[in-house]
C-alpha cells in the first residue's frame, strides 16, 4: 500500500463494472462496498463478484467493506473473503467495542480497519483501537454519527472527529481518513471541509466518485511554501543543535523539527 494513502474510494460490490473502473482512477486504496451502497437482495451477487475480483492480484490495494457483525449477511462475507490473495484490508463498520475487532481478528490475517459511527462506538475509541495487533486503523463514519448524535450542524461533529484523531495517535496507528463529502459536485465545500480536516489532523479522505480524489490529494499534501519552511527548518537544525530562533524570528525545537519531517515525508509519500 501507499505509505500515506490520502485517498479511498468507495465503490458498489454488485457492480462489477464500476468496480473495475475504480481501480484505474489512480485512488490509493479502493474500497468495495457490500453494505450501504448494496441493497439486501443484492448483498450475495456482491460478495461473490467481490470474491471473483480478489483470487489474484488488484492492480492496487483493495479493501472490502463487509456488513456489520451483528447482521444476516457478515459471517458469509468473512468465510468467502477472509482468505483471498487479493484483499489487503477488511473495513468493519459499526463497530462499537474491542470485542468486535477480536471476534474477527481470530478469523482472518487480514489488516482490520473500525469504522466508528455511534456514540459508543466513540466513547470506546481508544479501547477499540488498541484491541488487537491485527488493526492498523479507525476512522469515523459520519453519516451514521450524525444521525445517531442528532447533530445537524457540522460543528457538532468536531469533538468525535477529534476524538478519533487522538485515539489513533495514542495507540500508535496511523491518522485517521475523513469520512466521506457526500455532495459529488460541490468540490469547492470538499476542498474547504478537507482544509477544515487537515486542521484537526486528519491525513486523507475517503471518496465517493473518481472527481473528488484530486481535490483530496491537493488538500492533504504539503504546498510548495509548506515543502520550502519544513526543509529551512530541517537544515537550520541540521546546522546547530537544541532550540534556536531563525533569522526571520520564528522559534524552532525538537517539536517543530519533527513536524518539519513529517511534513517532507508526506510531501515525498514514503
Amino acid at each position: 500500500m501507499t505509505p500515506h494513502p490520502l485517498t479511498w474510494l468507495y465503490v458498489p460490490g454488485d457492480r462489477p463494472p464500476v468496480v473495475a473502473k475504480a481501480l484505474a482512477t489512480g485512488a490509493d486504496v479502493v474500497v468495495i462496498d457490500l453494505e450501504d451502497a448494496v441493497a439486501p437482495e443484492r448483498k450475495e451477487y456482491a460478495r461473490a463478484a467481490t470474491a471473483e475480483l480478489l483470487t489474484g492480484p488488484p492492480p492496487v490495494p483493495v479493501h472490502v467493506r463487509v456488513n456489520a457483525l451483528d447482521s444476516p449477511w457478515s459471517a458469509g462475507d468473512l468465510a468467502a473473503l477472509a482468505a483471498l490473495p487479493g484483499l489487503a484490508g477488511l473495513r468493519l463498520p459499526k463497530v462499537t467495542a474491542p470485542a468486535d475487532i477480536r471476534q474477527v481478528a481470530t478469523a482472518t490475517p487480514v489488516p482490520l480497519y473500525a469504522l466508528l459511527e455511534s456514540a459508543l462506538g466513540i466513547e470506546h475509541a481508544y479501547a477499540i483501537a488498541t484491541a488487537h495487533p491485527a488493526l492498523r486503523g479507525i476512522a469515523v463514519g459520519e453519516a451514521d454519527l450524525r444521525a445517531d448524535l442528532g447533530v445537524r450542524a457540522d460543528a457538532g461533529l468536531d469533538w468525535p472527529r477529534s476524538r478519533v484523531v487522538v485515539a489513533a495517535r495514542a495507540a500508535g496507528l496511523a491518522p485517521p481518513p475523513q469520512s466521506v463529502h457526500p455532495d459529488i459536485r460541490d468540490l469547492d465545500g470538499l476542498a474547504a471541509s478537507c482544509a477544515h480536516g487537515r486542521s484537526l489532523g486528519f491525513l486523507g479522505r475517503a471518496a465517493i466518485h473518481p472527481r473528488q480524489l484530486p481535490v483530496i490529494e491537493r488538500a492533504y499534501l504539503p504546498t510548495p511554501a509548506e515543502i520550502e519552511h519544513a526543509e529551512t527548518i530541517i537544515k537550520a537544525a541540521a546546522a546547530k543543535e537544541g532550540a534556536q530562533a531563525l533569522p526571520d524570528g520564528r522559534f524552532i525545537d525538537a517539536a517543530v523539527v519533527t513536524m518539519a519531517q513529517r511534513t517532507l515525508s508526506l510531501a515525498r509519500r514514503d
